[in-house]
């Protein structure tokens, strides 16, 4: 029960990547606003199950109003906000970048950079008054391998590492750490139906981890676990990739 008082606000977590790391900082003790466009309300409950309090937030990370509600709402509803866990995000059918419009482009980007800086706008005065505060970005491993034929999305995640990085210089005298988890492929309920997709990454890229099997979204939980709690007091600005040695930096 190491975040037993904590309070963590979650984007995108009513399922995959964000609902693994949702159960496992509620198990931590952390209560849990759940932020998402679906469902939100199924896995807020599903979460109290933990014995902690609980919130669902329908919101579109990419508009500023509901960005702003959203955290009004989870702060009013559980006390403060000591966490925040930007999660959500949008991917794309690969294909070459000259395909790519201009109206996809921005569309990745209001999602993908723009909200989680929105989130962390919105966040920071409650961290700041209270000297203390856990900012995780959910990246990808792709920033490092350098993936063809997924540009807009690429980009848009060497962006979050980028904005890591300077928004940790920014918050790290406030007590506010901010740092990132870069996933590889991810098995996660929505990629697992992509059968293609699945399908060419055990065929073509699976034998190049170092550890050869599937990564789930329970892979990433851990880490999160750490980045959120005490752990990791000394620890901002930094990257973590966690893919099973598919890219190591």
């Amino acid at each position: 029960m190491k975040l037993k008082g904590k309070t963590a606000i979650i984007t995108g977590a009513s399922n995959g990547i964000g609902n693994a790391i949702a159960r496992r900082l509620a198990a931590d003790g952390a209560n849990i606003a759940v932020v998402d466009l679906i469902d939100v309300e199924a896995a807020a409950a599903d979460l109290a199950k933990a014995g902690v309090k609980t919130i669902g937030l329908q919101a579109d990370v990419s508009s500023e109003a509901e960005v702003a509600a959203a955290v009004e709402q989870a702060v009013a509803a559980l006390g403060g906000v000591h966490i925040l866990v930007n999660n959500a995000a949008m991917t794309a059918p690969p294909r070459p970048f000259e395909e790519i419009g201009v109206a996809d482009w921005r569309r990745m980007m209001d999602v993908n950079t723009l909200g989680p800086y929105m989130m962390c706008r919105a966040v920071s005065p409650h961290m700041r008054a209270q000297k203390y505060g856990r900012i995780i970005n959910v990246a990808s491993d792709t920033v490092h391998l350098g993936v063809p034929y997924m540009l807009h999305y690429v980009s848009s995640k060497g962006a979050l590492i980028a904005f890591t990085r300077a928004l940790a210089r920014e918050l790290g005298k406030d007590g506010v750490n901010v740092n990132a988890i870069a996933p590889g492929f991810t098995l996660s309920e929505r990629i697992a139906k992509q059968k293609d997709r699945v399908e060419f990454f055990r065929r073509e890229q699976l034998k190049s981890l170092a550890i050869q099997r599937d990564e789930m979204p329970e892979d990433l939980a851990g880490i999160a676990s750490f980045l959120a709690s005490e752990d990791c007091a000394f620890m901002t600005g930094q990257t973590i990739v966690v893919d099973g040695g598919y890219a190591m930096v």
